[in-house]
């Protein structure tokens, strides 16, 4: 038997996404979202709201990065989630997260977390979808795997649990995409 729970957005896992952007004078600026996908093949999308700095950071610069929050990095991934910039302006020097400027979009890049996706904006859908165009996508040598690609099991990130409010760990290999369904045929 199953339990009814009404029209929910239980969308799982969820992944939390870490914004970042400079403003029209370069101060750098970050927030956590949880609602963004891929797009396309290479583009993203975003739902941020109007009023949110980083989507008129994104309107004003073109452009932003998004990493992905990890174990490591929880409390200060969530304080930037909490807390506006348009309320305290130093929230990011505040968080703990160090900044470096994005060789490849007018955006910085979170040194404290591993992966991070470069991205010029393509569009606001809605005036709450931002669509980005991906144009490079960097990772911390500490976190790539023996074949020098990103591991998801040394980056830690962390997901959230729309249901109960929690953020869990996405860690532990299960199988192999492609792979595992041949086993029906």
């Amino acid at each position: 038997m199953r339990k009814n729970f009404g029209a929910k957005t239980w969308f799982l896992p969820l992944p939390v996404l870490i914004i970042g952007t400079y403003d029209e004078n370069g101060k750098a600026d970050a927030m956590n979202a949880a609602w963004g996908v891929t797009y396309d093949y290479n583009q993203v999308t975003i739902c941020l709201d109007k009023s949110h700095r980083t989507t008129e950071n994104i309107r004003k610069t073109g452009a932003f990065t998004v990493s992905f929050a990890t174990r490591g990095e929880m409390t200060a991934s969530d304080y930037v989630g909490i807390v506006s910039a348009n309320d305290v302006p130093d929230k990011l020097e505040k968080s703990g997260f160090r900044t470096v400027r994005s060789e490849h979009v007018n955006a910085p890049v979170i040194e404290n977390l591993p992966l991070t996706l470069e991205c010029r904006l393509l569009r606001i859908e809605n005036e709450e979808h931002v669509v980005g165009e991906v144009g490079n996508v960097s990772a911390d040598e500490s976190v790539l795997g023996p074949d020098g690609l990103p591991d998801l099991s040394l980056i830690e990130p962390i997901s959230y649990d729309p249901i109960h409010h929690d953020y869990v760990v996405v860690k532990e290999k299960v199988g192999k995409a492609f792979s595992e369904g041949k086993k029906l045929k």
